[in-house]
């Protein structure tokens, strides 16, 4: 066996869910500025129920420049915050606020050359969750599924 231990694995995978849209809460906010000089908050997002309850789900950024501002109004309707008119916003008044959040695996290289996975928002990826008092929609029942011989199959009771 040859092993070469001088070669290096140069990618970082940081995905811990898989692409879907999940119920997810804003564990933290951390306020920074874009090269640009433009505020930027960045967003920690954990996922708040479900087979993943728990995991980070991605990390985001609104900024708040001209061009960002119609991003940042999308996500502040899907939190329940005001995106009308002159209001005063801090970065602690989107902690713990929840929604549903669409995530979807990215891949790039880093300015050292190492590729870096992890999951990312789409741009509208961000909608409201129901109220409190408003049940959560389920899934659709399972569907019953007929074999080449005609018999019905249970797909629920299929052990994988």
């Amino acid at each position: 066996m040859e092993i070469d231990f001088d070669s290096s694995d140069r990618t970082s995978n940081y995905v811990t869910i898989p692409a879907g849209s999940y119920l997810c809460r804003i564990a933290e906010v951390r306020p920074g500025q874009t090269r640009a000089g433009d505020d930027r908050w960045s967003l920690r997002l954990v996922v708040a129920e479900g087979e993943h309850v728990g995991k980070q789900a991605a990390w985001d950024s609104l900024v708040f420049s001209q061009r960002g501002r119609a991003r940042a109004r999308i996500v502040f309707a899907a939190i329940g915050l005001p995106v009308t008119g002159r209001v005063q916003i801090e970065p602690s008044d989107l902690e713990g606020k929840q929604c549903f959040v669409q995530v979807r695996p990215a891949e790039y290289t880093s300015p050292a050359g190492e590729v870096i996975r992890r999951n990312e928002v789409p741009y509208d990826g961000y909608r409201q969750a129901p109220e409190n008092d408003e049940p959560i929609a389920a899934p659709p029942p399972p569907q019953k599924r007929r074999n080449s011989k005609d018999t019905t199959v249970n797909v629920d009771e299929i052990p994988f």
